[in-house]
């Protein structure tokens, strides 16, 4: 329709050995993930790491909430990096993802993991691990004499957790964030891959437009044989319709279909009626 001719985007993976290994090491990844973020679950180390920074100057403290109420001052806002939705949102992008990698290996096991659903699934997948990554790594400005522009867990040493008994934590707060990373770099991976295999080949291309050739010419076979089937339908309304009790009693009127026609033609020419033995 108006001569718009839609691109071939292929079904087919390229390699799809690539498209296992990925698989396998996004499984591990994400065992991994869900590990470390369900024992960070609800809140094993997040306040100690926060208070362990406070106390070297590196962020705002957990007290101040306390002392807001203390006081009867404006309750000031957790950030982001100290906050329970962020624990909550890296445990519920672990399962959800555990969720999608399951579904991905039953559908490619099925050859229905067709790689335009696979750009679009790690897209989304991308964009959710990389929010999780700027939540870990976030700043923390809620105290203007300390302010913080990202988790001193992540540029600092663990020794600074040690007198909170908290530098095992720290490791794992470290550990979680890698995983996280290397599942961005997978996922941005898998959607790259994916794109990539969306481009048909030259010898699919060659194949497309074969297929597209010989539709057209089912199409114009078709057409012909519409119009050949009308003219017959037309010749056929035209001549005037026999049934057998009409054929019996022009036989009995001595006149046969043939004869009768005759006869009513040359009624509308104005001629006499031809006679027959």
């Amino acid at each position: 329709m108006f001569g718009i001719r839609m691109p071939h985007l292929s079904k087919k993976w390229k390699n799809p050995r690539v498209f296992i290994g990925l698989v396998i090491l996004e499984l591990a990844g994400t065992v991994a993930a869900l590990a470390l973020f369900g024992i960070a679950s609800p809140n094993l180390y997040r306040t100690k790491l926060w208070q362990a920074g406070s106390d070297h100057g590196f962020n705002s403290s957990p007290k101040q909430i306390l002392y807001a109420y203390a006081n009867h001052r404006p309750i000031p806002t957790t950030p982001f990096v100290w906050s329970q939705a962020l624990t909550d949102y890296n445990v519920a992008i672990s399962v959800l993802s555990m969720f999608i990698m399951i579904v991905k290996v039953v559908m490619f096991s099925l050859h229905i993991w067709f790689p335009f659903l696979s750009v679009i699934i790690n897209a989304v997948l991308t964009g959710l691990y990389a929010a999780s990554l700027y939540g870990q790594a976030g700043p923390d400005n809620t105290d203007p004499k300390h302010p913080s522009s990202s988790a001193w867990y992540i540029t600092q040493s663990c020794d600074f957790a040690s007198k909170v008994g908290a530098r095992g934590y720290c490791l794992q707060a470290k550990g979680a964030f890698a995983v996280t990373v290397i599942m961005t770099a997978l996922f941005l991976a898998n959607m790259i891959l994916s794109i990539w295999c969306l481009i048909p080949t030259s010898a699919q291309r060659a194949a497309d437009g074969i297929d597209i050739d010989d539709m057209q010419m089912k199409g114009g076979n078709n057409s012909d044989n519409n119009s050949d089937s009308k003219f017959e339908m037309n010749v056929r309304t035209n001549a005037v319709p026999f049934t057998p009790r009409t054929l019996a009693f022009n036989t009995l009127d001595r006149q046969l279909p043939l004869r009768s026609q005759q006869i009513e033609a040359e009624k509308k020419k104005g001629g006499k009626a031809p006679r027959f033995a």
